[in-house]
């Protein structure tokens, strides 16, 4: 189960960040996985030349309830096959093999996503957009097409939804964001400004806010009521990796638009036979209208 993994994808998405004492520790126990799943905090702490307290300041930098909960996920790692890594396109390469290394790459960007899935993070999130009265989603460039692909998901299951790539368009819509309003940040850096100030200004007008953006603290998540996380994906030489880190964020946006659905299933079942037929119904009459053009041409 996802939930029992991940200690090993938080311990070195953050290892960059973290105070000396805290990273002493984690390079102690990604060097020394095994190990460490029999030794007690204070054993850790002993180990890594720092103590016991600052084990336990480790697990709540990565967001886990205590030591326990880290040695919990980092058994369930160990379970899992190895894999290779993300891994960067070479010159000339062949199809086949870009092929296998883009899909490596997209099957391990949406799994370490799930793992840094905090359940309770999740479910407040989706309590907050089931209650809604609209979702506004902010995005700047390849963070601009999830917000819009939010969107659309969302439209289609009755729910007032907006996105906007536009940073004075999404200020102006923040100005007047109601208290029953959820405003949602995307930015896989997590430190584009754009998207902290419109988070900051939702919250000034007392509107739910929530961010997605990679894993650890950021500009943007700092300005959340509820933060979510994507795997921070390795970015290569040839930026493979921001194709990664988009799968990653339409993971999370399905995930959330999946919970929202299931909580009204009737009614989203409804929705989305309604709009999809309206679909149906319109590329129906477009293919009769070329018909009839190219038929009065000929």
């Amino acid at each position: 189960m996802s939930f029992l993994t991940g200690g090993l994808v938080r311990l070195s998405e953050m290892l960059p960040i973290l105070p000396p004492s805290e990273k002493k520790i984690a390079t102690y126990i990604l060097e020394n996985p095994q190990e460490a799943l029999s030794l007690t905090s204070h054993e850790i702490g002993k180990r890594s030349l720092t103590s016991g307290a600052a084990v336990n300041r480790l697990c709540k930098s990565l967001d886990l309830k205590g030591f326990q909960d880290l040695k919990l996920r980092i058994a369930g790692d160990l379970q899992k096959a190895a894999v290779q890594g993300f891994r960067d396109i070479e010159l000339d390469e062949s199809s086949f093999s870009i092929i296998e290394k883009m899909t490596s790459n997209s099957i391990q960007a949406i799994n370490e996503t799930a793992e840094l899935i905090s359940p309770d993070e999740l479910s407040r999130a989706v309590t907050v957009l089931q209650n809604a009265r609209t979702i506004h989603f902010f995005g700047v460039g390849a963070s601009g097409i999830i917000a819009q692909d939010a969107q659309q998901k969302f439209m289609r299951i009755d729910k007032s939804a907006t996105a906007f790539t536009d940073f004075h368009m999404a200020a102006s819509l923040a100005a007047i964001a109601h208290k029953d309003d959820v405003v949602v940040g995307i930015s896989f850096s997590g430190n584009t400004f754009e998207v902290a100030k419109i988070l900051e200004l939702a919250n000034r007008k007392g509107a739910q806010t929530i961010s997605l953006t990679k894993y650890g603290p950021s500009l943007v998540s700092e300005q959340a009521d509820i933060r979510l996380y994507t795997s921070k994906t390795k970015e290569a030489a040839f930026r493979s990796g921001a194709t990664s880190s988009r799968i990653a964020q339409l993971h999370m946006m399905d995930i959330l638009f999946m919970c929202v659905a299931s909580q009204q299933y009737e009614k989203t079942l409804t929705h989305i036979d309604e709009t999809r037929e309206a679909i149906g119904f319109l590329t129906e009459s477009m293919k009769n209208r070329k018909k009839k053009f190219f038929y009065e041409k000929s």
